[in-house]
């Protein structure tokens, strides 16, 4: 697991409105999550809902929304989660494998992923 801070924006889906926020890059995470209060401003609405289980082992349930991700200037769309309004912003793993980054520990930073071919 890596975990570190990195720049994000994220965009609405038509694209009119962006958002640029300090992430948490976190492995361990399944999703990107963002404070809702800012979700809500960029005009991302729910679509669906989705079970996450805390740090300590608590599920909860939380909306989804999509949102467009721009990160080391790679773009694509992404499921985000709306997070209580004072969570950190978290950079989660189906963001990251979506726009093909992986993280490099050592260096606390964000590189090209290599994909296997099995």
């Amino acid at each position: 697991m890596g975990v570190f801070n990195c720049p994000i924006t994220l965009e609405n889906m038509d694209g009119s409105r962006s958002l640029e926020i300090e992430a948490m890059a976190d492995t361990g995470a399944s999703y990107t999550i963002v404070p809702a209060r800012q979700l809500r401003e960029l005009g991302v609405s729910p679509i669906d809902k989705v079970v996450l289980v805390t740090a300590d082992g608590r599920p909860i349930e939380c909306d989804i929304g999509e949102a467009l991700a721009t990160v080391n200037g790679r773009r694509i769309p992404t499921l985000v989660v709306f997070g209580d309004d004072n969570a950190r912003a978290l950079l989660g793993a189906y963001t990251l494998e979506g726009l093909r980054l992986a993280v490099d520990p050592a260096q606390r930073r964000l590189v090209p992923a290599t994909t296997a071919w099995a």
